[in-house]
C-alpha cells in the first residue's frame, strides 16, 4: 500500500485507528464461520452556544471539524463569524461551537420539529435559499489532474477498502488530494471538509471536491456553497443534481473509473490535456476483501 504522504495529503484515513472499526465474527453463505472489520457508529449532539442543534449519527473522528461544517453549511454561521471557541467532551459526545454573535435558530428548528419526516426537505430548502447568492470562479480543470487524483485517492490506505459501508470525501488542489475525509454518511464527510477550511481559512475558488458517492441535489448544493467549483466522484447522478449543477454552473464530473468519466455540467472548465489511451483502465472492484464500490 502507498504512504499517504507520498499523494500530499495534509489529511488522510487512519484504517488502523481503534475507535473507528472493530472485528465482528459471522457466518458466511456456506456456514462456515468469518470475521471482517466493521465501521463503529456512535452519536455526536452539536450545539451553538447554549442551544442544542442536532444529533448525528458519525464514526467519531475529527467532530469539531464536523460540527463546524454543519453549522457551516446550514448556514448558522455568518460568512464573518467570529469563533471563540470549539470544545469537543468525548465523554458526553457532544460539541460545542460558541461565536461572539448571540445566536437563536429557534423558529429554524421548530419549523424542521413541526415537519417531523420531511426534516430534511426542511434543511434542504434552507440550503437552497442561499444558491441566488453563488458565483463559482471561471477556473480550468485539467485532465491529466483527474487521472491523477482517482489514482491516488483510489489507492490510499481507508477505512472504504478496510470495512466498506462508508463513504470519501477528499479535497484537492490541482492533481493533489490534501484532506481525505470518511463518514458513514457522505454529508458528515462534506461537513468535516467545510469544517477544515474554515478552521484554517482555506480558499476554495481553485480547490476540487472528490467523493465517492452519488452526486445528489444535497451534494451539489452543499459543494456550491462552499464556493468549491468543481464536483467529481465514482459514483453517478441524480437529475436534480445535474440541473442545480447546470444552474449554479458547477463542473460536475461522474462515473470516473480508470480514463472514463462524464461531464453533465460545467465542461468549460475542461482542459483535456492526458491522453485517454494512455490511461490504464480498471474494473469495479478496489481491491481489499470485503470493500464494495458503493
Amino acid at each position: 500500500m502507498p504512504n499517504p504522504a507520498d499523494a500530499g495529503y495534509l489529511i488522510a484515513p487512519d484504517p488502523a485507528a481503534a475507535r473507528l472499526t472493530r472485528r465482528v465474527v459471522g457466518l458466511d453463505h456456506t456456514g462456515a464461520e468469518t470475521e471482517i472489520w466493521v465501521v463503529e457508529e456512535r452519536p455526536l449532539t452539536i450545539f451553538l452556544n447554549r442551544q442544542e442543534i442536532v444529533t448525528a449519527m458519525t464514526i467519531g473522528d475529527y467532530p469539531e471539524y464536523l460540527a463546524l461544517g454543519f453549522l457551516k453549511n446550514q448556514g448558522m454561521l455568518q460568512p464573518d463569524e467570529v469563533i471563540t471557541g470549539v470544545d469537543f467532551d468525548q465523554e458526553l459526545e457532544t460539541v460545542v461551537v460558541r461565536t461572539a454573535r448571540e445566536t437563536t435558530y429557534e423558529e429554524k428548528l421548530q419549523k424542521k420539529t413541526r415537519t417531523s419526516g420531511c426534516a430534511v426537505g426542511t434543511v434542504f430548502g434552507d440550503m437552497m435559499e442561499g444558491l441566488q447568492d453563488v458565483s463559482l470562479p471561471a477556473t480550468q480543470v485539467r485532465t491529466s489532474w483527474l487521472y491523477a487524483l482517482a489514482h491516488k485517492i483510489n489507492t490510499t490506505p481507508s477505512l472504504y477498502l478496510q470495512a466498506g459501508a462508508i463513504h470519501g470525501t477528499v479535497l484537492c488542489q490541482g492533481d493533489r488530494p490534501l484532506v481525505y475525509m470518511e463518514d458513514v454518511g457522505r454529508h458528515n464527510a462534506v461537513d468535516k471538509i467545510a469544517g477544515w477550511m474554515l478552521q484554517h481559512d482555506v480558499d476554495a475558488e481553485d480547490k476540487i471536491l472528490y467523493t465517492t458517492g452519488r452526486l445528489t441535489s444535497e451534494m451539489v448544493i452543499k459543494t456550491a456553497l462552499m464556493g468549491i467549483p468543481v464536483l467529481a466522484s465514482r459514483s453517478g447522478f441524480t437529475a436534480w443534481g445535474v440541473e442545480i449543477a447546470q444552474q449554479v454552473g458547477l463542473t460536475c464530473l461522474g462515473r470516473m473509473r480508470g480514463k472514463r468519466f462524464v461531464c453533465l455540467s460545467g465542461a468549460d472548465r475542461l482542459v483535456r490535456d492526458a491522453d485517454p489511451d494512455k490511461v490504464s483502465d480498471e474494473g469495479r472492484t478496489l481491491g481489499r476483501k470485503g470493500a464494495r464500490d458503493d
